[in-house]
């Protein structure tokens, strides 16, 4: 399983920039791979994960949400068991 802190995407400034919203999104597919299980997390405007959930699906297995708060959320799921 893969951890992805949305933080670490723009770790350079300190909040996200919608101008880089493609960088954003080419630096969480190179993390995440193809075919695994991957965990957003981290404090980030919800349009970043609405974005980077929507460009991971179909190249990830399998997309948790985890928050202190909700604890993990199943975002989507398409392991065959």
């Amino acid at each position: 399983m893969i951890t992805l802190n949305l933080e670490t995407l723009y770790k350079d400034t300190d909040t996200a920039k919608l101008s880089e919203l493609d960088a954003y999104i080419t630096k969480a597919k190179d993390l995440a791979g193809e075919g695994n299980e991957v965990v957003l997390t981290g404090a980030g405007p919800i349009w970043l994960y609405l974005k980077i959930a929507h460009a991971l699906h179909g190249k990830v297995l399998k997309l948790i949400y985890r928050s202190p708060v909700t604890g993990d959320l199943v975002i989507f799921d398409h392991s065959p068991d």
